[in-house]
């Protein structure tokens, strides 16, 4: 059972939300906050799965709210998921930045918001089907300033050349078939460097692949 808890200033937008992902067998609601700072700590709380988040929102904003879970190590095995707007924008990076796993739009269709619940609790995707490469490339052309991090060394080669491969949008099948790897050979390096880095899914070994140098523009 994925659990969720639903966060966003707007009630109308969360009853909708709440009515879409209660209606599924394998997802339920366990909460819902009506600002940055309620979200916090009802995740503090709940443990939830996934933190469904608006950017913009009174008390805390959903980038700040965003980086307090993602620094809180009672909570490292919840996701944040943004819910934007405006698509891509300065506000999705800086969550990306903040330690979110991924965005939706809130006008995307209920049936690609399910699934990117599901793959985000995987840890096997970046973002909502079909936006990956989009993103990564609006990424790239607004890189943060690169940090060289010693983390870096933790890696092996083959880890790195993989962490580059995931920062470039591949899948691990894409990752196996680049590298002539088995699938599962492929998966095992990418499970590997995300333990090593403490990255909780593959859009944060992206973040960290242009942080640190590894990948560049």
């Amino acid at each position: 059972m994925i659990r969720v808890l639903l966060a966003d200033d707007q009630a109308l937008i969360r009853s909708g939300i709440r009515a879409l992902l209660d209606a599924e067998d394998d997802i339920t609601v366990v909460a819902e906050a009506a600002d940055g700072r309620e979200a916090v700590e009802l995740a503090v709380a709940h443990r939830p799965d996934v933190v469904l988040m608006d950017v913009q929102m009174p008390e805390l904003d959903g980038i700040e709210a965003t980086r307090r879970i993602a620094n809180d190590e009672r909570l490292a095995e919840v996701h944040v998921v943004m819910l934007t707007n405006y698509g891509l924008d300065e506000h999705v990076f800086g969550a990306l930045r903040a330690g979110a796993s991924g965005f939706v739009v809130k006008d995307t269709e209920p049936a690609d918001l399910l699934q990117a619940l599901r793959v985000t609790v995987r840890g096997d995707a970046l973002l909502s089907p079909g936006v990956t490469r989009r993103l990564i490339s609006e990424f790239v052309a607004r890189p943060a300033v690169v940090l060289p991090s010693a983390d870096l060394d933790r890696l092996t080669n083959r880890e790195r050349e993989v962490v580059a491969l995931v920062a470039h949008g591949l899948s691990n099948d894409e990752i196996a078939e680049r590298m002539v790897l088995s699938p599962m050979t492929a998966k095992t390096h990418v499970s590997r460097a995300m333990t090593k880095l403490g990255a909780r899914d593959r859009a944060q070994l992206v973040v960290f692949a242009y942080q640190s140098g590894l990948v560049t523009a």
